[in-house]
């Protein structure tokens, strides 16, 4: 397609790429969804080009729909609490792209911020200030960081983590929980959650069972069976890892005493605790899931939120520990795009808005309302339901029994959330398309926007 010179001028920034995918898929505009009305059609034609050109024509998993049935729809634009899709069907959104959007999509501050950063450039590939600016407020929020390094998502966060939790220690084998994912390194796609819960997945194929037989499990919440690692693997265990609030097999937090016994056993046996935060840090509370619970593990690996919905991610820790990372000491990693300056200044925005007195205050409040009217509306309407919420982090299971750990998750009606998922949908509230992932909310979520999520959850769960 040609499009003149003139025509390219008239266009705001953004708004030319804009109009050429609103020539090729008639992108409509500002369409609240009614039951009546729900049109998905350009989702369908896009998908279905899609997938001749990247498998399963996604380009991370969840995001195919697999576990709820139908299509996925594809987004054209975000902000705040709402997402538009290309057929311009207007969602509530509880996914938050996974977590990163607890200010809202495109908060005008990060925005005007990143404006002026790009002015700058969109890559240096050498040191900048953003990268110190960044890594105080980090050190300053999460107890047990004394020391940072960026990196460019949760996965790379994680996998450093590992090689240094062996690095330090000298020891090979590491203990992780059942449903908790860390990303998809080789070491990790034990017994995960999210994407390889989510679509039934065994072990991966093109991980190789000498890579994995250093990777212990046990079920989360279960601090016998972490004694029990210990005890038929003297002196062999690195660390454990683990997703100290479960995100990743849907909402599961921890028991009363776990996380303690963890930090108890995992001094006792001179191993390392690493809380996996890319989900709970800045989130749960400013400091995370250690603030929260009051337990400070060894390392922590962050993501998420501190790149203000930029690629980014971080691990860190006690200064003695992170002086094994190179250059400063012997255990390499590297990244060419890693503190790169347009995700130092989305998270350096970021953080500075969360830390406006009542924020994490008006999180709980308007999460708690959502959850808590979730569960009253299953159980009005005749449905067994478990789930809840800390802070902006929430869940819920269509099962009547309590959830602690993976295996009771897998135990919970996955055909009725997939109907629930489909049935919120086309009323216009946007859920993870998953039984196995939480849900965030944001500050930019309002009264009205729970009071009409409810509404939905009604009419919806009265027709199941």
């Amino acid at each position: 397609m040609e499009v003149e010179a003139s025509t390219v001028k008239t266009f705001g920034r953004g708004d030319f790429f804009h109009h050429l995918l609103a020539v090729k898929y008639s992108i409509k505009e500002n369409v609240l969804i009614s039951t009546a009305s729900f049109k998905t059609t350009q989702s369908e034609e896009i998908f279905a080009a899609a997938q001749k050109l990247m498998p399963g024509g996604v380009s991370s998993p969840v995001r195919a729909f697999k576990s709820v049935g139908g299509q996925p729809i594809v987004f054209d634009r975000v902000k705040g609490a709402y997402v538009w899709d290309v057929d311009g069907n207007q969602y509530i959104d509880y996914v938050g792209s996974w977590g990163p959007a607890i200010c809202g999509h495109a908060h005008p501050e990060v925005i005007a911020a990143l404006h002026d950063a790009l002015e700058k450039g969109t890559s240096f590939g050498a040191p900048s200030v953003l990268e110190n600016v960044l890594a105080e407020m980090v050190i300053d929020g999460v107890p047990s960081v004394e020391m940072v390094r960026f990196v460019n998502s949760g996965t790379e966060a994680c996998m450093s983590v590992l090689r240094l939790m062996r690095a330090f220690t000298g020891r090979d084998k590491i203990i992780k929980f059942e449903g908790c994912y860390h990303g998809h390194a080789d070491m990790f796609l034990v017994k995960a959650g999210s994407g390889v819960a989510t679509l039934g997945l065994p072990d991966s194929p093109g991980v190789p069972k000498t890579t994995t037989n250093n990777t212990l499990t046990a079920p989360y919440n279960d601090l016998e069976a972490v004694k029990a690692l210990f005890a038929n693997n003297p002196n062999q265990i690195a660390g454990v890892i683990l997703e100290p609030v479960v995100g990743n097999a849907g909402f599961i937090p921890p028991d009363a005493g776990f996380l303690e016994g963890l930090r108890m056993l995992t001094q006792e046996h001179r191993a390392l605790l690493v809380f996996d935060e890319v989900m709970t840090g800045f989130r749960i509370a400013y400091g995370g899931a250690q603030e929260k619970f009051g337990v400070t593990p060894d390392l922590t690996t962050l993501g998420k939120v501190i790149g203000g919905g930029l690629p980014v991610g971080a691990y860190g820790g006690r200064k003695d520990i992170m002086s094994m990372v190179a250059p400063a000491g012997p255990m390499y990693q590297a990244g060419t795009l890693s503190g790169n300056p347009l995700a130092m200044t989305a998270g350096i925005k970021t953080l500075e808005l969360l830390q406006k007195p009542g924020t994490y205050d008006q999180l709980n409040r308007i999460t708690k309302k959502l959850a808590d009217g979730l569960l009253q509306i299953a159980q009005e309407t005749g449905h067994a339901a478990y789930g809840g919420q800390i802070s902006a982090m929430f869940g819920l299971f269509f099962t009547g029994e309590p959830v602690h750990n993976y295996e009771d998750a897998k135990k919970s009606d996955l055909a009725k959330f997939s109907q629930f998922h489909r049935g919120m949908l086309e009323r216009g509230v946007y859920l993870a398309p998953s039984q196995f992932e939480a849900g965030f909310t944001s500050l930019a979520h309002t009264d009205e926007d729970i009071d009409r999520t409810l509404e939905a959850a009604r009419e919806v769960m009265s027709s199941l």
